[in-house]
């Protein structure tokens, strides 16, 4: 019983990624990502966006991210017991996405889908269109997956994202490779800015959100419309989406 306990424990401690960690995920997609990172560098991004360079919003991402990792270190132990208890495999999933002007990272969150979630989606009827995955009743989420995605208990590794400053609280969905590689011009405005955590599409009913195109149209409206006092309002939408338990997926 001991050694059951001292395994649980050297299983969830978190270690940042090395800076090979990020490489071998781009390795592993080098082609697409080589075509990724070729179109990213030429693209007219033009002067950067006020959401993109504001001091008081870096601030308001640093002080949540501290109180969100927090959170989290309360938390850790019991979801890392849940997670293991009901399927095997690690307590964290870590995914390249795409962030500002189209620069890759490594994702955080804690696993909610089996450990070969990845190699299966083939399997798992899309119902969403356009350059986005979506399924309501997903047979590769486990049951606590569920659980930690109806109260975005899930996502609270990305604090982690945010401190380093690869994500905001509040911005746009940060896509993975395959969207990407697919992006028609007006698709990539959306990546000037940070990726958030939470965004106009998340308080907005994001489980009924099934077209990319919709996604893309609120993310071109929060660039253009965006102040403190609006990220502020999202935030504070999203703790009521949490602490309803809905509109998550």
């Amino acid at each position: 019983m001991k050694s059951k306990h001292v395994s649980m424990v050297t299983t969830f401690s978190f270690q940042p990624e090395r800076p090979s960690a990020l490489q071998s995920a781009l390795s592993t997609h080098r082609s697409r990502a080589a075509e990724v990172a070729d179109t990213a560098r030429t693209l007219n991004w033009g002067s950067p966006l006020p959401a993109a360079t504001s001091t008081a919003k870096r601030i308001i991402d640093l002080a949540g991210a501290l109180v969100g990792l927090c959170i989290m270190a309360v938390l850790v132990l019991p979801i890392a017991i849940a997670i293991r208890h009901d399927s095997p495999g690690p307590l964290f999933f870590r995914q390249l996405r795409y962030g500002y002007r189209g620069k890759p990272f490594l994702i955080w969150k804690f696993r909610s889908m089996v450990s070969d979630a990845d190699a299966n989606q083939h399997r798992v009827q899309n119902e969403a269109r356009g350059l986005i995955f979506k399924n309501r009743a997903d047979p590769r989420i486990t049951r606590v997956g569920r659980f930690l995605r109806r109260t975005s208990l899930d996502e609270l590794p990305q604090f982690i994202n945010v401190l380093r400053g690869e994500m905001s609280l509040v911005g746009t969905r940060p896509p993975i490779l395959n969207e990407v590689i697919q992006y028609q011009p007006h698709h990539w405005q959306r990546l000037a800015v940070k990726p958030g955590m939470t965004g106009k599409w998340q308080t907005s009913g994001r489980s009924s959100i099934k077209d990319f195109e919709d996604i893309v149209a609120m993310d071109m409206d929060y660039q253009a419309n965006w102040s403190i006092w609006r990220d502020l309002i999202i935030i504070f939408k999203t703790v009521a989406v949490v602490f309803g338990s809905k509109d998550a997926c």
